[in-house]
């Protein structure tokens, strides 16, 4: 080698060699409801075979709503239109809304105009409902009207009986089956008892998930996949929208996965186990989307 081909190479090792190896971050893991560290190619292969898989969210997770989006996208990729979406986020009078918005006939201004639509919608789940327009595949507004929800909240399931036959099309049929055993309505029940809440605050959300429920099986047919996303309450421990499913169909393959974050991330906490077949620990320094 000649001297200046010495000099050019000592030159570049002395450059690289200068520099410290930055420590890998990590901000998360995945997880199996009991612990073991999981890849996101394993949960592709373990949700492979389900008729319904929910995506468990903190509403606020970044990492959350670009697994989402991911998942929607491999979704797309293998079920084609095989494929049905939805989410808590769209309420199913909003239905016409939210199809006339997929087919071209509305824009998103007057999608968000007409469709109750959350705060975090445009950055966390709009990108979910462009990648479902522009592959044709359908998604459904799962979630009671809140005015009805909240009817529920004031005066429990009884409030719903008044109302007008068009109205009661937007909410599961009644009466809505509600069983306090159910670990997280029980949970909530128990709060009301030590002052903390209201003993219809149980009801409402089982009528959120009871409503899910029934759209979600209104739209889906055997050989198809459908995909859900809602906030991890409404699917933590196969329980909410999940055992509503179970109720009315015990043969349902569904696959849940859970989203929240803690302070350690490099193990899964005794209060995250078994809250889904695959559980998203994110750490809870990493900044929120709102």
């Amino acid at each position: 080698m000649s001297r200046f081909f010495q000099v050019i190479a000592f030159s570049i090792f002395f450059l690289f060699s200068s520099f410290a190896v930055a420590p890998q971050i990590e901000t998360h893991h995945w997880y199996t409801g009991k612990g073991k560290i999981l890849s996101w190619e394993k949960v592709l292969q373990e949700l492979e075979n389900a008729d319904m898989i929910f995506f468990g969210e903190s509403h606020n997770d970044p990492h959350a709503h670009w697994y989402e989006k991911k998942l929607a996208q491999y979704l797309i990729d293998k079920k084609g239109k095989n494929l049905v979406m939805g989410c808590e986020m769209l309420e199913a009078d909003n239905q016409l809304v939210v199809n006339e918005y997929l087919s071209g006939i509305i824009n998103y201004t007057k999608l968000e105009e007409n469709a109750r639509l959350w705060n975090n919608h445009k950055t966390d789940y709009q990108p979910i409902i462009d990648l479902a327009k522009e592959n044709g595949i359908p998604v459904i507004a799962t979630n009671i009207p809140r005015r009805y929800a909240a009817m529920v909240y004031s005066n429990g399931f009884d409030a719903l009986n008044s109302l007008e036959p068009e109205a009661k099309s937007f909410f599961a049929p009644l009466p809505i089956q509600y069983d306090t055993a159910v670990a997280c309505y029980n949970k909530l029940l128990h709060m009301d008892m030590m002052g903390h809440g209201s003993p219809n605050f149980p009801k409402s959300q089982a009528a959120k998930d009871a409503t899910m429920a029934h759209f979600i099986l209104k739209n889906w047919t055997p050989g198809k996949v459908f995909y859900h996303w809602n906030g991890s309450y409404h699917s933590n421990n196969h329980e909410g929208i999940v055992w509503y499913l179970k109720q009315a169909n015990p043969n349902l393959k569904i696959y849940v996965i859970s989203n929240s974050s803690e302070d350690d991330i490099d193990k899964l906490s005794k209060e995250s186990e078994d809250k889904g077949d695959a559980i998203l620990i994110t750490d809870s320094s990493f900044p929120t989307s709102y």
